[in-house]
């Protein structure tokens, strides 16, 4: 099987082009010589299959960030038979050195010139015919976006892997990754025989858009405003999805699997309908508003806009001892905190690596998300539900920058941040539904790993020993919960909803499962049972604890690796364990001596 590898620098649409050509195929996978893995897919080309593989966005194929060393270790390790190589033609005078580069490798390339619309609007005119003839290799000019050029691009990858007979041998590439003669001089040579550019590039509307949205003063209340609407329209749009879902589920359980397991003994009637049912259901009902946020927050992405909050939030992080990049990858945690942690390998100064990775556990992750739904829904009014769940977020934001604070000292970074800040974009529906499935099918793949296995935990221990009335105080789940006690009790959680706290250290998505089990419900059902238990107060306190507590076990996993240190990953676990009680138990007790 021939391999194509798509390289180029980040903004480039490198993985809308991706996503074009290997439609809903990608996978995650690991190859030899790389520490990370890499998105890839199998996909038909002519008459072959091909192996194609996105590799990190970078700036110089001999740099030394952990991106730059990934694509260069893929490389020398891994036999290609082609390059495309993803350029911005709007910013082809600085992105040409790429290209260049994986000539001197003497690797097959196609050299794309991505986003030709955008580069024709600012008067850039490319003639590819005379690129080529000066480069040596394909040059396509198309607009992965929309699909303009796309075929002829997808047909000229398909003629050059159709005619090449043999890779290049691994151990010459290993010797030409050492030389980096002249490729200044062919950077100049090619862009004065092939590219005209304008005297003066015309305003543009980003121009327009970035006087009022990077504002010295308006631009942080604007972006801050942009987020509450986000979660305004994730209730008011996701709220009557999830009851859907929800009438579904009941209806399923009601006139097809209760008649279904009626003969079945009592035991394997309770695991089947109380644990594995209620509990999976109960996460279930809750994937429209994951939909919704990953939406979203694509869009905020893909516009340009989160690149221009990295901006924003600059100068504030450097006070803490963090740049943009830091707050970029908080907010990529809110998806999920695992890849978050992974893109801090951008940041070459170790010291900024890891205190960006202590703070980013403290993300508000999906997983998290559907807890909080879940009880704001329970025990709140509509209309205070996403305020309830804006001030969780600003909690998130709040422990971030307590933690950077008091931990800057311990490390210290001269790291520069440089950011490119890419013109607005209208994401198209194809963008949208691409990034929204990978990331969902993502989270369904973390959820189904954990949610069976841990509702079944939380059936046997609350069932358990034989003859016990379900969670009582003599079930295995209540000798659990009366120990943990006298340690969780101040801050206003009960023994039931300390077992979904315990197993939420596993993973997140287990604690609405847990709670269908423990209480032998579902739905509203469910939702009015937790909100006769409980008052506001304890349940924004449990709230509390579970949004700064121990991450799950995946992002443990993933601090102790890319940290390279057991002792830095139990501290950062040590330190977000007695914060998140310090934190709950201050707002418990002192909404408690308010009255409240």
């Amino acid at each position: 099987m021939k391999r194509l590898a798509i390289v180029g620098m980040p903004n480039t649409g490198k993985s809308t082009f991706f996503n074009r050509l290997t439609g809903a195929t990608a996978r995650v996978g690991n190859w030899p010589g790389v520490t990370v893995d890499l998105l890839g897919a199998k996909i038909l080309l002519g008459a072959q299959m091909v192996e194609v593989v996105d590799l990190p966005g970078l700036y110089d194929l001999h740099g030394f960030s952990e991106d730059e060393l990934v694509v260069r270790h893929f490389l020398e390790n891994n036999p290609v038979d082609l390059v495309a190589v993803i350029l911005n033609a709007g910013q082809i005078d600085h992105q040409i050195a790429i290209a260049l580069q994986l000539k001197q490798l003497g690797l097959p390339t196609v050299l794309l010139l991505n986003m030709i619309d955008e580069a024709d609007k600012l008067g850039i005119r490319i003639d590819t015919r005379k690129m080529s003839e000066v480069l040596g290799m394909p040059v396509m000019a198309l607009s992965a976006k929309y699909g303009k050029g796309f075929n002829e691009a997808k047909q000229s990858l398909t003629g050059m892997l159709a005619i090449s007979e043999q890779r290049p041998g691994l151990k010459d590439l290993r010797e030409k990754l050492a030389q980096d003669d002249q490729v200044e001089e062919q950077m100049h040579a090619v862009l004065s025989h092939s590219v005209q550019l304008p005297i003066q590039l015309p305003e543009s509307v980003t121009t327009k858009l970035d006087t009022v949205l990077l504002h010295p003063w308006l631009g942080l209340p604007i972006f801050f405003g942009v987020m509450y609407l986000l979660f305004q329209g994730i209730f008011l749009l996701g709220a009557p999805f999830q009851d859907g879902v929800e009438w579904l589920l009941e209806q399923l359980a009601q006139y097809v699997i209760e008649p279904f397991l009626a003969p079945a003994p009592g035991w394997l009637h309770g695991l089947l309908i109380n644990g594995i049912y209620n509990g999976v259901g109960t996460v279930a009902s809750f994937v429209p508003i994951i939909v919704l946020f990953f939406l979203f927050m694509a869009v905020i992405e893909d516009t340009g806009y989160l690149s221009r909050a990295a901006f924003l939030m600059d100068a504030l992080m450097a006070k803490m001892g963090l740049d943009g990049r830091s707050f970029v990858m908080l907010l990529m945690g809110f998806g999920c905190n695992v890849p978050a942690l992974m893109g801090t390998r951008v940041m070459r100064s170790r010291a900024l690596r890891l205190l960006t990775m202590m703070v980013i556990p403290f993300s508000l992750c999906s997983a998290r998300l559907q807890v909080f739904i879940f009880i704001t829904a329970a025990l709140f009014s509509p209309k205070h539900a996403p305020l309830v769940l804006f001030s969780l977020y600003m909690m998130s934001f709040g422990t971030a920058i307590l933690t950077a604070l008091l931990f800057k000292g311990k490390f210290k970074s001269t790291d520069p941040f440089v950011l490119e800040l890419p013109p607005y974009r209208l994401p198209t529906l194809m963008q949208l539904w691409l990034r929204g499935w990978q990331e969902v099918r993502h989270f369904l793949h973390r959820a189904s790993k954990f949610i069976i296995i841990g509702v079944v935990l939380v059936w046997a221990l609350t069932n358990l020993p034989p003859g016990v009335k379900e969670a009582s105080t003599e079930s295995l789940s209540g000798m659990l919960g009366n120990w943990f006690n006298p340690v969780l009790s101040p801050l206003g959680i009960d023994a039931q909803m300390t077992i979904t706290l315990i197993f939420g250290f596993v993973a997140k998505e287990i604690v609405i499962g847990a709670l269908a089990v423990v209480y032998g419900m579902e739905g509203d059902a469910l939702s009015h049972q937790i909100g006769a238990s409980m008052d506001w107060v304890q349940a924004y306190s449990f709230m509390l604890f579970t949004l700064i507590y121990t991450p799950c076990l995946s992002t443990i996993a993933t601090l102790r690796s890319e940290s390279r240190s057991n002792l830095y990953a139990f501290g950062v676990v040590a330190w977000s364990l007695g914060l998140a009680w310090i934190v709950s138990f201050a707002f418990y007790q002192g909404a408690r001596a308010m009255g409240y």
